[in-house]
């Protein structure tokens, strides 16, 4: 089996990419004692990141490309995609939890302070790799590697970050309308990861329907759900005269990490967040004519 090891910005984004994540958990792993399980979400984006892109710098330089079970002009885009989403949350996370107010042993603070910025360095690594992956203007490529497609795996990530934060504690069973929210939050979450799936596992052609068509019906009723629980989630949890609270409880700087109501205002801007990201996939997806997918 020939082994093929062309010399190029992609291929040098990901070995930074790869190199970086693994100094970023090998160093927190070694020296930095994490002991809150916050730790552990940050070890795992940092591994997971490194492992899955050492799989696609080995797939590529063996030429095993055809023989994946996916499609490889979606998957690694989509991987790298989401591996800067989740060194970027790793970059806010590690600091806000394990560097914060903290006042222990100056050594065990520096393992903390290379991790963090080992995390940060990998994310501008995976956001070349996306920048250097994604489809130029005139190109027909994989949908993955088109603005809808980037923005469906943001949009993915964002929801998984509200289900984190409005599950714990569980701030949805207020009233019918938070569970309203709720709901729009899966739908339009499954939808996008079945998308994702059906691309990346090369499954859009079986569908009795246009792919196409299916994507500009789909971002149009998705602006419109994220539209209201943008709408009706802050009345609820802000508003005193629907039972919410509009002040920021004293109590909520006293501890590490977010508050309950940090949370809820979280979601707000999550939502808001969401709703923008799904208003660009739908003018994007408008304006896409031809895709290979």
């Amino acid at each position: 089996m020939a082994v093929v090891l062309r010399s190029s910005p992609l291929l040098w984004a990901r070995v930074a990419a790869m190199v970086f994540a693994c100094v970023a958990f090998s160093v927190a792993l070694y020296g930095a004692h994490l002991t809150h399980g916050t730790g552990d979400w940050c070890i795992f984006c940092w591994s997971f990141s490194f492992v899955l892109t050492l799989l696609i710098v080995l797939v590529e330089m063996f030429g095993l490309q055809t023989r994946a079970p996916v499609s490889w002009k979606n998957f690694p885009i989509t991987f790298a995609c989401y591996a800067s989403l989740l060194c970027l949350s790793a970059s806010i996370i590690f600091p806000l939890y394990f560097l914060k107010g903290y006042s222990g042993r100056s050594e065990m603070i520096n393992y903390r302070i290379v991790s963090t910025v080992f995390s940060c360095l990998a994310t501008i690594a995976y956001l070349s790799e996306v920048s250097l992956s994604k489809a130029r203007p005139g190109e027909v490529t994989g949908y993955m590697a088109t603005a809808p497609g980037l923005l469906k795996v943001c949009e993915t990530f964002v929801a998984c970050i509200i289900f984190v934060f409005i599950s714990e504690p569980v701030s949805y069973n207020q009233n019918g309308a938070t569970k309203w929210c709720l709901a729009v939050f899966c739908i339009c979450f499954i939808l996008s990861a079945a998308i994702i799936v059906m691309c990346v596992g090369e499954c859009t052609g079986f569908l009795p329907f246009s792919f196409a068509r299916f994507l500009s019906s789909y971002a149009l009723l998705a602006v419109g759900l994220y539209l209201s629980a943008t709408i009706i989630w802050p009345i609820y949890k802000f508003d005193e005269k629907h039972g919410g609270q509009s002040r920021r409880p004293n109590n909520c700087g006293s501890g590490t990490g977010l508050c309950p109501w940090d949370k809820l205002l979280a979601i707000s801007v999550l939502s808001a967040l969401n709703f923008i990201l799904y208003l660009a996939d739908l003018i994007y997806s408008a304006r896409l004519v031809f895709v290979a997918v």
